[in-house]
């Protein structure tokens, strides 16, 4: 079991930057792919960003491809997710999620998932 827990998530401009992160317990963190997903009011839940458990591979939706970064510090057992150039349609519910299997885009893919950080971008 692992449990994951989300933070930074809040209120920006657009052109403005947030950093986001997910804290893990349970089993260890540095065996699992991670992701980022998001999901927007009345939208189904979308893949952000992903990488592998050692961190030397990451992989991203093409809507925030040079915009987001994806990273881990598998000592603090923590994820992150810079994102500069925030835009209005970034805004949605930011979920961390991971994968004992390695990295996918598909939500079904995930094992275990955080409760979510609200992600605010004012036009």
């Amino acid at each position: 079991q692992v449990q994951l827990v989300e933070s930074g998530g809040g209120l920006v401009q657009a052109g403005g930057s947030l950093r986001l992160s997910c804290t893990a317990s349970g089993r260890t963190f540095s065996y699992y792919g991670m992701a980022w997903f998001r999901q927007a009011p009345g939208k189904e839940r979308e893949f952000v960003a992903a990488i592998i458990s050692s961190a030397i591979r990451t992989t991203y939706a093409d809507s925030v491809k040079g915009r987001f970064t994806i990273s881990r510090d598998n000592a603090k057992n923590t994820l992150y997710l810079r994102m500069n150039s925030l835009k209005p349609e970034d805004t949605a519910v930011y979920y961390c999620a991971a994968n004992r299997d390695g990295i996918a885009t598909m939500t079904g893919e995930y094992q275990y998932w955080g409760q979510g950080t609200q992600v605010t971008v004012s036009s």
